[in-house]
């Protein structure tokens, strides 16, 4: 599928496969050597969550906390009071899922510059199963105060997003998976925290007018280009936002395309309350209501599985997306 938007590659199909979690682990050596303040510090799951690249690297600033989730928001916090830019990272399961607390207390509420890095988060963790499968980070992190959200779409994004979080400030929450999920940015592909990017402009695509807004964060963005790509096919046509920065939330970009399109899909690997989706629908809820389409979990746990199967069976697969999108157009009609 030919992609004519200068932000993608240029056939969808044919992309590259890698997880996420590699885009992190590279872009923490590289802002390691652009500041010797920042620190990585892991809950014994140095090559899961690709950390140690950085320890290989550097070997003084990286520290072991062992499986003491708890402890790794504490001492991160205390690296912070004293000037450090500390990384700490665990699966998304126990960091921001059992340590939350401490999160909220030690992090948000003194606004010290931790970087919360959730890896395996999702359903397409695959046979790990339910209690691995972070569902709900998303949700626990965009409440809190002061913190930063930001779910990058594949591995380059996810480099430039651990560099842009590393000199970003404040509190911010880094969102990864284990799954080989296609490349479908290039290096030219804008990111800046706070700002969606349309991938997906059918003006541009096929000269016709959108007829719905697709808004998605994380690997199931792919599916949602797809999704519109088929649906071209058809005459339907769809604009497509990747919303890396789930908080704070892009509503310039949303309001001018749901303004001309009339309705939404909201597309995610989380539970569909509290994650983007969520934060979408409360925006327009006071500023421009819509018709809106959740992709995503729907009040359930996850389950094992390979992550393809997973997917689909849980309702995110691409013709779940372009479901979605047709009953979309339906209701504001």
């Amino acid at each position: 599928m030919i992609n004519k938007n200068i932000y993608l590659i240029e056939d969808l199909s044919k992309a590259e496969m890698t997880p996420t979690r590699d885009g992190f682990g590279k872009g923490l050596v590289e802002a390691g050597a652009k500041d010797e303040k920042i620190v990585v510090l892991c809950a014994d799951l140095a090559e899961s969550t690709r950390c140690h690249w950085f320890k290989e690297k550097f070997p003084d600033r990286y520290i072991e906390i062992g499986v003491a989730e708890q402890n790794l928001a504490a001492v991160a916090s205390g690296l912070a009071n004293y000037g450090k830019i500390p990384f700490i990272a665990s699966y998304a399961a126990f960091s921001p899922g059992r340590n939350n607390e401490q999160i909220r207390t030690l992090v948000s509420l003194s606004r010290l510059p931790v970087k919360i890095c959730g890896g395996h988060a999702g359903v397409s963790v695959g046979p790990d199963g339910a209690t691995h499968q972070a569902l709900e980070d998303i949700a626990l992190m965009r409440v809190q105060p002061n913190m930063t959200v930001i779910v990058p779409c594949d591995a380059l994004e996810a480099q430039k997003a651990t560099l842009a979080a590393a000199f970003g400030g404040g509190p911010t929450y880094l969102r990864f998976g284990r799954e080989k999920t296609p490349v479908f940015t290039t290096k030219e592909t804008p990111f800046e925290i706070g700002k969606a990017v349309i991938f997906r402009d059918p003006s541009i695509s096929s000269g016709r007018a959108a007829d719905v807004t697709v808004i998605g964060c994380g690997a199931l963005l792919h599916n949602a280009l797809m999704a519109a790509e088929e649906l071209s096919k058809e005459g339907i046509e769809a604009e497509v936002i990747n919303c890396h920065t789930v908080k704070p939330l892009d509503a310039e970009t949303i309001l001018n395309s749901v303004k001309k399109t009339g309705a939404i899909v909201s597309v995610e690997e989380h539970q569909i309350a509290g994650g983007l989706g969520s934060a979408v629908a409360e925006m327009l809820a006071q500023n421009f209501p819509a018709p809106q389409e959740f992709i995503g979990v729907h009040d359930r746990f996850g389950e094992s599985g390979e992550a393809s199967e997973l997917i689909e069976a849980l309702g995110m697969g691409v013709k779940d997306i372009k479901a979605a999108i047709i009953n979309a157009i339906k209701r504001k009609k």
